[in-house]
């Protein structure tokens, strides 16, 4: 089952579940809703033609911007050289339902992981393979500040 959108003037195949980068879009409440729903496939080799009522809706995941892409001009023997950047705004969508004609089909659930907590630094002291000294002991004094060798005055030949 998936449907073919399209949004910011590029076309998009999806299937429930899936996650995708569009430009901008408004949300609502993080929902997003695609209307202009060009094809849908409901099973094997048929598909919807556009403009039957297919909805589309996703929630927004994350905005954003992309990586920036560098935009040289350049004209030989004229001395002309422009360099310019640009960064492109997104919003990545994770599409929960596909809905048309009466059937709805929808994305699973996902579930949330939980983070494991590490327990504080200090609270790990572990022996250190010099006897007598703790190995959170040993780092601070490998980390300390040392003073900087004094430098031999010079004696003055005459």
């Amino acid at each position: 089952m998936y449907a073919v959108i399209r949004a910011g003037g590029k076309q998009y195949r999806v299937a429930p579940g899936d996650l995708i980068r569009v430009e901008t879009q408004d949300d609502k409440d993080g929902k997003v809703e695609f209307g202009d729903v060009l094809a849908v496939s409901a099973e094997a080799g048929s598909v919807v033609p556009p403009g039957a009522g297919a909805l589309v809706t996703g929630e927004v995941v994350e905005q954003g911007r992309g990586n920036k892409i560098l935009v040289f001009h350049y004209k030989r023997k004229k001395q002309y050289k422009k360099l310019r950047g640009h960064r492109q705004d997104y919003t990545a969508v994770r599409i929960t339902e596909i809905a048309f004609d009466g059937q709805s089909f929808k994305a699973p659930e996902l579930v949330k992981k939980e983070k494991k907590v590490k327990p504080a630094p200090e609270a790990q002291v572990k022996a250190s393979k010099r006897p007598g000294k703790k190995v959170a002991e040993h780092v601070a004094h490998a980390h300390a500040k040392k003073a900087a060798p004094k430098k031999a005055a010079k004696k003055g030949k005459k």
